[in-house]
């Protein structure tokens, strides 16, 4: 997976995640929001309405002065932990 940070500021980071659709985009902004420190988190992967852009670049805004690579980093061992708790629950069940 290639990261490229497009936009960073105190409160707001823009990431490109490139290699990724809407499966994985939707799994990670799911759990950025359950985050209490994260405002909002959405994501884009319309080319013809990002200039050309081709690959999806998720856009996190945080509360207050949480830092939004932190939330970021929260939010993606929260679907390895999710991912890791459905594989165990149907490796259980089979």
């Amino acid at each position: 997976m290639e990261l490229r940070v497009t936009e960073s500021t105190e409160n707001e980071l823009s990431i490109e995640i490139a290699g990724e659709d809407h499966t994985f985009m939707n799994v990670l902004k799911g759990a950025l929001l359950e985050h209490d420190d994260v405002s909002a988190a959405t994501y884009d992967v319309n080319p013809e309405q990002s200039g050309g852009q081709t690959e999806p670049i998720l856009t996190i805004k945080t509360e207050d002065d949480a830092d939004p690579l932190e939330c970021l980093e929260d939010g993606a061992v929260t679907v390895r932990e999710k991912a890791n708790s459905f594989k165990n629950a149907f490796e259980a069940a089979a």
